[in-house]
């Protein structure tokens, strides 16, 4: 099967692109020592977990299920953090996770002991580390993903760090960047080391987190290199990363139908996926998704706006122009689908989930995964 003859919508994992990305990931590993983990919160698809973990060293997690998976599914290094723990969660995450890394002092005292209770398959306990605050924003376009913004809940600001979280921690770890080249990355860490030099020279790891776009085209992949160095030898720390966007970047496709034409105005596609639903950073963000072969509304001969079968007058992907006119049952190929997308979808308006699928190298495709009405049903009863 190709993907011309998929069923729609359907989400496609291009295999190809993916070990692309994952060998550039494994270029920075071997140059710098450097373990780079993937965060799950972008990409959780574990069929490809095999294929991951042959190149980078693990996974992180943002509780307890996805812990769970980077555990079972990959069974590399598995981290954790989150801006706070459940009882009833910590003491699995404890046997699970080779790093637990705590947003407050607080939680770090509460679950210290059972922390140091706890016995990994290794034999030994999980590595404590505190997220810290640098306070040094870089976004310059979504506010919602600054961390580092005034009245922020994320991490423990210098101003708030003592001496008694050293002595329980193994590492620190900070998390704020979005889409980033190295050059914020540059400017974070100048913030984390005029702020938190003396306490990195007391810790065994230093984890940058994620946001880093390592594997797009124009990303500066030497300064990044020197950055880890420089880091490694002036404090002796382990280093991690943790992208998500960067693995599974531009490696895959949202393959949907024109199911109507409504003319008001504007030329109005309804597609079999919807916004809301399937690509729900669409509006979050907001943000204008790739398609395949179109152009910015009036580049090319025809414009329309592309729009869903759900009942949110919102549920607006874009305006995009072609070189042909569309028509009902043509297909059309959104790119970029693998990062968030199918982490994030759901059932709003009993619309249903796209099918998985997996693109090899040769362009054959296999579904790994459908779904239908009880996938809707059993989550609401």
């Amino acid at each position: 099967m190709n993907i011309y003859e998929l069923p729609t919508p359907c989400y496609v994992i291009d295999e190809g692109k993916l070990e692309d990305n994952l060998k550039i990931l494994k270029t920075v590993q071997d140059r710098t020592g450097a373990k780079i983990l993937l965060a799950q919160k972008c990409f959780s698809a574990f069929c490809e977990y095999d294929l991951i973990g042959r190149y980078i060293s693990g996974t992180t997690a943002s509780g307890l299920y996805e812990a769970r998976l980077g555990y079972e599914e990959m069974g590399k290094e598995n981290h954790v953090y989150s801006p706070a723990y459940r009882p009833q969660d910590i003491k699995e995450l404890c046997t699970i996770c080779d790093h637990i890394i705590f947003n407050s002092k607080s939680q770090l005292m509460e679950y210290y002991p059972v922390a140091k209770e706890s016995t990994l398959k290794t034999g030994k306990h999980p590595s404590l580390g505190v997220r810290i605050n640098p306070e040094c924003s870089t976004q310059k376009d979504h506010a919602i993903y600054d961390p580092c913004s005034s009245g922020s809940r994320m991490g423990i600001r210098a101003c708030d760090m003592d001496d008694e979280i050293i002595d329980h921690v193994d590492g620190l770890h900070f998390h704020t960047l979005c889409e980033q080249n190295s050059d914020d990355l540059e400017t974070t860490l100048w913030a984390v080391e005029e702020k938190f030099a003396q306490y990195l020279h007391k810790v065994k790891w230093l984890n940058m987190g994620g946001g880093h776009h390592i594997t797009r085209n124009d990303y500066d992949v030497e300064r990044l290199i020197r950055l880890i160095d420089h880091m490694r030898d002036t404090y002796d720390l382990d280093i991690y990363l943790e992208p998500g966007e960067a693995v599974a970047l531009n490696a895959g496709y949202n393959v949907t139908t024109v199911l109507d034409i409504v003319k008001n105005d504007i030329d109005i596609l309804i597609l079999d996926t919807s916004a809301a639903c399937h690509m729900p950073d669409v509006l979050e963000m907001p943000y204008r998704p790739p398609l395949k072969d179109s152009g910015e509304a009036g580049e090319k001969k025809y414009t329309y706006r592309l729009s869903c079968n759900t009942c949110l007058a919102g549920d607006v992907i874009g305006d995009y122009s072609f070189d042909r006119q569309i028509k009902i049952g043509d297909r059309l190929y959104f790119e970029d689908m693998a990062i968030y997308s199918m982490v994030k979808n759901n059932t709003f308006n009993g619309i249903p989930l796209p099918s998985i699928a997996v693109m090899d190298k040769n362009g054959d495709c296999r579904i790994i995964k459908e779904f239908g009405y009880s996938d809707f049903k059993e989550r609401l009863s």
